[in-house]
């Protein structure tokens, strides 16, 4: 069905939210869990409304993640070969935004829960909650768009790629090497990238 899944605008940003809560759910669980400790009164409401703006920012996230899987949709029943050579090109972004100084600026956030908490101790009122959940969820998001724009353009739905790019998130911000991870990941991606091309243009 592609990688809109024959799904309009409302049915794909519902499955794609899930989605995402479920690949992003290890990595940030120790953030969540730490966050939790910190709520003394009225846990229910805050907790809801931290996790709610934390999913409401991946929710967007799955507007520009819909016009790229229309795109590759039309690209690979037009033309098989260039649909690769646009995978290649996914590919390099990936590999590219994984070497850059916005890249390690947001992983270095999400390798940090003691900052965060010091940091989110500081927000006050009625919406610190949401705040809170909006600020991490923008640095995870930021931390990851690249690797996602990869599996829509190989397939939204490939179990396979959820599961690999879950544990690379998690290895990424948990794992002790997770920079020097990541910039491992960037030559993978990159000769991952040339490959493709190659197998393309062979073709």
């Amino acid at each position: 069905m592609g990688g809109t899944m024959g799904l309009g605008l409302a049915a794909f940003l519902g499955v794609w939210t899930l989605m995402m809560a479920a690949m992003m759910a290890p990595s940030v669980a120790p953030v969540g869990v730490l966050y939790a400790r910190t709520v003394q009164a009225a846990r229910g409401p805050r907790l809801a409304g931290f996790g709610a703006a934390y999913l409401a920012v991946w929710a967007l996230a799955g507007i520009p993640a819909f016009l790229l899987a229309i795109a590759v949709d039309q690209v690979a029943m037009g033309d098989a070969k260039l649909a690769r050579l646009g995978l290649a090109g996914v590919l390099v972004v990936a590999g590219v935004y994984e070497l850059s100084p916005l890249k390690r600026a947001c992983l270095r956030h999400c390798r940090s829960p003691f900052g965060l908490l010091m940091h989110y101790a500081s927000f006050r009122g009625s919406l610190r909650d949401v705040r809170a959940g909006l600020h991490h969820a923008v640095y995870c998001l930021g931390c990851c768009w690249a690797l996602f724009a990869v599996i829509v353009a190989v397939g939204t739905m490939s179990i396979v790629a959820m599961v690999v790019l879950a544990a690379v998130v998690f290895v990424e911000k948990r794992w002790l090497y997770g920079a020097a991870f990541s910039r491992a990941l960037a030559v993978v991606a990159l000769a991952l990238a040339a490959v493709v091309a190659f197998t393309a243009l062979a073709a």
